[in-house]
C-alpha cells in the first residue's frame, strides 16, 4: 500500500499546483475568507454543494463569481425573492398559438455554477424545485428530462433566519449541502485591506482562468483515489454515531439536546471531504486532522437540537465541538 500511495502523492503534487493558482487568482479579488474558499473547492472536487450563511456584505457572492471566473464555468446568478416561482428556476413549457406546439424554455438552472442567492427568501416551493436538479443533476420540464452540464454545483447563500422575510429551509434540502459555512466579520486588518483595495469605482482586475470545466473530472478522479486508512473509516463513523447516541461515547448530557443526529450522508460526506482537504493541502492520504477540519461545516446543519436545547441556548457548533473532543482519535 506504501507504493500505492507514493503514486498517489506524486499525482497530487501537480494536481495541488493548480488548485493552489486557483486560490491566489481568487484571493486577488477575495481578501481573508480561506475556509470559504477551500470549502467551495472542495465540493468542487466532489461534485457537491454549499449553503454559505452570513450577513450581507460579507463578499459571499463576490466569491462565488470569482471562483467561476478562475475556472471558466458558465455561472448564473438567481435571486430569491419571496414572489419566484419553481419555472423562474428550472424552465417551463411555453405555447406557440400558431402551430399549436409547446416548446421548452430552459431556465437559469442550466450552468456549471448556479449561486441560489439567500435562498431563504423564497417559499419552500420554490426551493423544493432545486432537490432534482441537486441530487440527480438533472430537471423534468413537462413530460421530459434534462441533464445539466457537468460540473454542476449549487452555491447557495442565506441570511440568519432570525431577519425578516426568511424562510426556513427544507430538511430535505439542507441535507444535500455538503458543508454548511457560517461567514463572519473580517478582522480589523483584513478590513483595511478590504477598504484600499474595493473603495474605488474602478472595477476589480479580472480573475485569469486556470483551469476548464473538463479539467474538473480529472481532479476529481485523483480525489477518489485519496488514501484512507481503515482507523479513519471507523473514526468518521464513530462521530456521526456520537450525534446520534451521544450516551454511548460518555456524553449522556447531549442526548436530551439532540433530537436528531447526522445521517449516513453525513458519514459519506465526512469521508468525501476529508480526502478533499488532503488533496488541497498536498498530500495523498488523509489524516485525522482533515476530518477535524472539515466536520463543523458537514456536521453543522445535520444535527437537529431539541427545543430544550433552545432554551439553554446551546448551539449545533457546541455539541460538534464536544463530539469531535470527546470521541477517541485513532
Amino acid at each position: 500500500m506504501s507504493i500505492d500511495v507514493k503514486q498517489i502523492s506524486e499525482k497530487v503534487s501537480r494536481e495541488a499546483a493548480t488548485l493552489q493558482a486557483i486560490r491566489s487568482e481568487i484571493g486577488k479579488v477575495i481578501v481573508g475568507q480561506s475556509a470559504l474558499v477551500d470549502r467551495l473547492l472542495a465540493a468542487l472536487i466532489t461534485n457537491n454543494h454549499v449553503l454559505i450563511e452570513g450577513v450581507p456584505g460579507l463578499a459571499k457572492t463576490l466569491t462565488i463569481t470569482t471562483l467561476a471566473q478562475a475556472i471558466r464555468a458558465s455561472f448564473h446568478r438567481i435571486q430569491f425573492t419571496p414572489d419566484l416561482l419553481p419555472a423562474d428556476v428550472i424552465g417551463t413549457l411555453v405555447y406557440n398559438p400558431k402551430t399549436g406546439d409547446f416548446t421548452t424554455k430552459q431556465g437559469p438552472i442550466f450552468a456549471n455554477l448556479i449561486l441560489a442567492d439567500e435562498i431563504n427568501r423564497a417559499p419552500a416551493k420554490v426551493q423544493s424545485a432545486l432537490l432534482e436538479a441537486m441530487q440527480e443533476r438533472q430537471v423534468t420540464i413537462g413530460e421530459h428530462t434534462y441533464p445539466l452540464p457537468a460540473p454542476f454545483l449549487v452555491l447557495a447563500t442565506q441570511n440568519p433566519v432570525e431577519q425578516e422575510g426568511t424562510y426556513p429551509l427544507p430538511e430535505a434540502q439542507v441535507d444535500r449541502f455538503m458543508f454548511k459555512v457560517m461567514v463572519d466579520y473580517p478582522t480589523p486588518a483584513e478590513e483595511l485591506k478590504i477598504l484600499q483595495q474595493h473603495a474605488t469605482t474602478r472595477k476589480p482586475q479580472p480573475v485569469a482562468p486556470i483551469i476548464a470545466p473538463e479539467d474538473v473530472e480529472r481532479i476529481r478522479d485523483l480525489a477518489d483515489e485519496i488514501f484512507m486508512d481503515a482507523k479513519i473509516e471507523e473514526y468518521i463513523v464513530n462521530l456521526v454515531d456520537c450525534t446520534r447516541h451521544p450516551d454511548k461515547y460518555g456524553l449522556a448530557q447531549l442526548k436530551p439536546l439532540i433530537q436528531y443526529g447526522g445521517s449516513p450522508r453525513a458519514t459519506i460526506f465526512l469521508a468525501q471531504a476529508a480526502k478533499a482537504q488532503a488533496l488541497l493541502d498536498g498530500r495523498g492520504y488523509t489524516t485525522p486532522q482533515d476530518v477535524k477540519t472539515v466536520a463543523p461545516d458537514v456536521l453543522r446543519h445535520r444535527v437537529t437540537l431539541t427545543y430544550e436545547a433552545d432554551a439553554e441556548e446551546v448551539t449545533s457548533a457546541q455539541v460538534i465541538k464536544q463530539v469531535l473532543d470527546t470521541v477517541p482519535v485513532p
